[in-house]
Order: structure tokens, then C-alpha cells, then sequence
């Protein structure tokens, strides 16, 4: 009924005078309506990441340049790219373990390092325990878990209230896991899981493919040296050959002699018998 129809019925005038808002809910209006669209920070324990499209994470990890970037580095960026694909996700870390002995190789933020560093610490948590084994350790909600009790007293602390770590194969002498800690409890469903292991493998090949480009790269250095190490010797022996008139084992054997006695590398020695021609040449 409008307003007129109310009047010639005989309603009270004062009645249907506008009720206007307060200032003070204006305001809690327009700052929920910015809010919702992102345009003023929200409340620490309000803030959830607007995911990253899963397909632009991954196409991000095949542009990886391994030449440009190493080991860490790649890991850094499994991380950065974890907490951005995965909805929920406060902050992720990947930890490695080498002969009994764990560290954390990338972290987004301190809250991160802070919980592996806790499991450490203790020697247990579920970023070890799925490191040394494999597959996933899903966290629910901190405050009913009771396998690791000094991990989640600290992780509720710190405001975490549940957790993800998948196992993620490094090589041969090295495991790893990928640790994805939320604010909300019980906000990993199914489909979350499910996107975690996906970013988990494509992951673990990037991880592959850095450590063998350093494993080739090293390889081909380690190749490179020994190249330019035969080719000083064979200098200083065609030196030796020429000032001792002798042949090529001869000067080879004065060349050893030398080394074991002066305690040097045969390189080295080789190096400074060329040198010392070069600067008398000179």
C-alpha cells in the first residue's frame, strides 16, 4: 500500500515519515559492501586469498628457466604459487629432510617457518612424518587432534587451525614435504585435497628437472675442469720434456714427485711450471 492510499485510510501522518539510517550504520554498510569487493582490508581473521587459477600456477611452473634459477629458488616459487592456487591457504612452506636432519628450504611468511621449526624441534608433526613416508596428512581441526599435541598446542597458538602436508620426492638422498597451514578449521574439503596433491605433482617434476639441470650443470663443470687440468699438465710436461730432455712419462713422473713432496695439487703445480715460463718470456 502506498503512502497516499495510507493517508486517505486515515493513517497517522507522523507514521509514515521516512525513517532515515544512522551515519553510524551507513558506515558499517558501505565499509561491509568495500569489503566485499575487496576494496578495504578486512579483518586479519577475515582475510582469505583469492586463489590463483590452478591452470596459471601450473603453466607458471613449466616456465621455470632452471639455467636461471636453482634448487631453492624453485622451491620458493612451489611455495609462493601453493599459497596462491590454494583457497584457505595462510601460509606454506616446503621442508627437506637429508640424512635424519630437516630444514626449511622456502616459506611464504614467518608463521610457516615458525610451525616446521616447532616439528623439528621435537622430532615429530605431520610434515615429518609424511616427508619420511609418503601420500597426505590432513589436519582437520587442530583443536581434537591428538597425535602430535606440542605441534598443535603451538599451531592454535599461533591462530592454525588445521594443516595439509603432502610428501614430495626430491632424489635419491633427499625427502621433502609441502605444508600448507589455514586459520579455519575444517576448510580443506575433498576438492582442496585433491588440488593440493595436483600442485603437489607438478611440483614434484619441477623439483625433478632442477635437480637434474644442477646435476648435469655440476657434471659439466666438474668435466670442463678436469679438461683445462689435462691441458695445463700436458704443458708442463712438453716444459719439462724440453728443459730435462726427456719424454712425456718422464716429465709426468717429475711432475708427480714434485706434487707429492710440495704437498700441492698436481694442477696447481702444473700451473705454476707454465707460469713461470710465461713470465720469463715475458
Amino acid at each position: 500500500m502506498t503512502a497516499s492510499q495510507r493517508l486517505k485510510e486515515g493513517a497517522d501522518p507522523a507514521s509514515l515519515a521516512v525513517q532515515r539510517p544512522s551515519r553510524g550504520a551507513i558506515r558499517d554498510r558501505v565499509t561491509l559492501l568495500c569489503r566485499r569487493s575487496r576494496w578495504l582490508p578486512q579483518p586479519e581473521s577475515a582475510i582469505v586469498t583469492v586463489p590463483t587459477e590452478p591452470q596459471a600456477a601450473f603453466q607458471e611452473l613449466g616456465k621455470i628457466q632452471f639455467d636461471a634459477m636453482d634448487l631453492e629458488g624453485v622451491l620458493g616459487m612451489i611455495a609462493g604459487l601453493a599459497k596462491q592456487t590454494l583457497p584457505y591457504a595462510a601460509d606454506v612452506s616446503v621442508t627437506l629432510v637429508r640424512d635424519q636432519q630437516a630444514h626449511t628450504a622456502a616459506f611464504t611468511g614467518e608463521l610457516a617457518l615458525h610451525l616446521d621449526e616447532t616439528q623439528y624441534a621435537h622430532g615429530f608433526g605431520p610434515c615429518l612424518d609424511v616427508a619420511q613416508a609418503s601420500g597426505t596428512i590432513h589436519v582437520a581441526d587442530m583443536s581434537i587432534e591428538t597425535r602430535w599435541p606440542e605441534f598443535t598446542h603451538r599451531a592454535l597458538g599461533r591462530g592454525v587451525k588445521s594443516s595439509l602436508s603432502l610428501s614430495l620426492p626430491v632424489q635419491q638422498a633427499v625427502v621433502g614435504a609441502l605444508n600448507i597451514y589455514a586459520t579455519d578449521a575444517n576448510c580443506f574439503d575433498e576438492d582442496a585435497i585433491e588440488l593440493a596433491r595436483t600442485v603437489a605433482s607438478y611440483a614434484a617434476v619441477a623439483i625433478a628437472s632442477a635437480h637434474l639441470y644442477e646435476t648435469n650443470a655440476t657434471l659439466a663443470e666438474n668435466m670442463r675442469q678436469a679438461m683445462e687440468t689435462r691441458a695445463m699438465i700436458e704443458q708442463a710436461k712438453g716444459i719439462i720434456m724440453a728443459q730435462q730432455h726427456c719424454d712425456a712419462q718422464q716429465a709426468f713422473e717429475i711432475l708427480t714427485k714434485q706434487s707429492q713432496h710440495s704437498n700441492r695439487k698436481l694442477r696447481t703445480l702444473a700451473t705454476e711450471v707454465v707460469a713461470n715460463i710465461l713470465s720469463e718470456e715475458g
